[in-house]
């Protein structure tokens, strides 16, 4: 199962100058996607218990357009692994003469990839699968 969002990054989010976002932020985004892939899988926001692995490939700033993608690869009993990737589509330019230039890229940009695994206890798990 996959999810998608896509969002513009706002002033108001960047945390360092120049307008730099702060990671967390982009590990949020994955949050709302696992939560998503939980309530389309079991029906529950579920809770997300770790991270395994996160790797920041590229600085996000203010103005940057942002999609980010999440599957669940492997289900268990009440544990769902994920992986998460978010990519810049959009990127503000940032020129003093122009400040709301911006430019599509031709190829979207990796700007972070994660993996972790959520729980949904089974009492709360409202979808029912065949194993």
């Amino acid at each position: 199962m996959k999810a998608m969002i896509r969002l513009r990054i706002s002033l108001h989010e960047a945390h360092y100058g120049g307008g730099l976002v702060d990671g967390a932020r982009i590990l949020a985004l994955f949050g709302d996607v696992a939560t998503e892939l939980l309530i389309r899988h079991d029906g529950d926001e579920g809770l997300f218990v770790a991270y395994d692995m996160v790797e920041f490939k590229a600085p996000t700033f203010a103005g940057d357009y942002i999609e980010v993608h999440g599957e669940i690869t492997k289900v268990g009993n009440t544990s769902r692994k994920m992986e998460f990737a978010a990519y810049k589509v959009i990127r503000a330019l940032n020129d003093p003469e122009n400040p709301s230039a911006a430019e599509v890229l031709d190829e979207p940009m990796l700007v972070c990839r994660a993996s972790g695994t959520c729980v949904v206890p089974a009492a709360k798990q409202r979808i029912k699968h065949e194993s």
